[in-house]
């Protein structure tokens, strides 16, 4: 993997587009592929050969100076089911059901499940029409290790998003889909409408979140409204208890947490340590 300036990376929003000449991340100019039926701004190559690594999160892997990752917006845009999590040695297999995002989706396309962002290794499942809403993905040991999709079975409900691209709005915050660690909700209190939650956090994160700053929870974009030592709470309106995960999680669930990443560039620039 080519370590890229966090500043150029910032700057754009989208994964390289296998049909541009990798200078146009929107994926309208210089094209070389036929236009997908995926989100506006996406072009599916057709003419230029490229390399799936299931590792490469989202990314379909060319010419190194061409890679940029995916990025999302941390706005559920549909609450999914695993139909299938099938284990292959140190890695897995993970099978979801979301029409909304599946439409128009490829091998090699990105989609954000419970905040983590994975590959698109198949769309359809064997033996059915691959129109039935259903996708794959690969899950590496490291992912299965730093989230909680390995706990995930055929029924569980998932948060899933499609990544943004340059003509879409930032309605939540900067979410790369890497999954820092995972946290524990830990108290849940209901209010009128509204529910306030507790989620532990590991030690080595808590450094990274402020009061009123963002942090990715199962993939939502949430601000935190109280904090301690070991521990933050998000306040959660009736939108996000009806279309996310965080509407039935309860005491004792564990969810994937991703903080902001601007934190964690000014902390390397402040600390004064060489890029290698």
């Amino acid at each position: 993997m080519t370590v890229r300036d966090p500043a150029e990376t910032i700057g754009r929003l989208t994964r390289w587009n296998s049909g541009t000449d990798g200078n146009s991340p929107d994926g309208r100019k210089h094209a070389a592929g036929r236009v997908g039926h995926g989100p506006a701004g996406w072009v599916r190559a057709s003419a230029r050969p490229v390399r799936h690594d299931p590792g490469a999160c989202g990314r379909q892997v060319a010419p190194e100076e061409n890679e940029v990752d995916a990025v999302f917006t941390g706005i559920v845009e549909e609450l999914g089911e695993v139909v299938a999590l099938e284990q292959l040695g140190d890695s897995a297999r993970l099978t979801v059901r979301g029409p909304l995002v599946t439409a128009g989706a490829a091998a090699g396309d990105s989609i954000a499940i419970n905040g983590v962002c994975l590959t698109v290794t198949g769309v359809g499942r064997a033996g059915h029409n691959s129109a039935d809403g259903t996708f794959s993905a690969d899950v590496m040991g490291e992912t299965l290790g730093r989230s909680s999709l390995g706990a995930l079975g055929p029924g569980s409900a998932v948060n899933l998003e499609r990544p943004m691209t340059l003509g879409g709005r930032l309605g939540g915050h900067l979410v790369q889909g890497h999954v820092d660690g995972t946290g524990a909700i830990t108290d849940r209190r209901a209010g009128d409408t509204w529910d306030v939650v507790r989620i532990s956090i590991p030690p080595p994160l808590a450094r990274y979140v402020v009061e009123k700053g963002s942090i990715a929870v199962d993939g939502i974009s949430l601000t935190i409204s109280a904090l301690g030592g070991d521990w933050i709470e998000v306040s959660l309106i009736p939108e996000t208890l009806a279309r996310t995960t965080l509407g039935r999680k309860q005491p004792g669930d564990v969810v994937n947490l991703e903080v902001d990443m601007i934190a964690k560039y000014v902390e390397r620039l402040l600390s004064g340590e060489s890029r290698s």
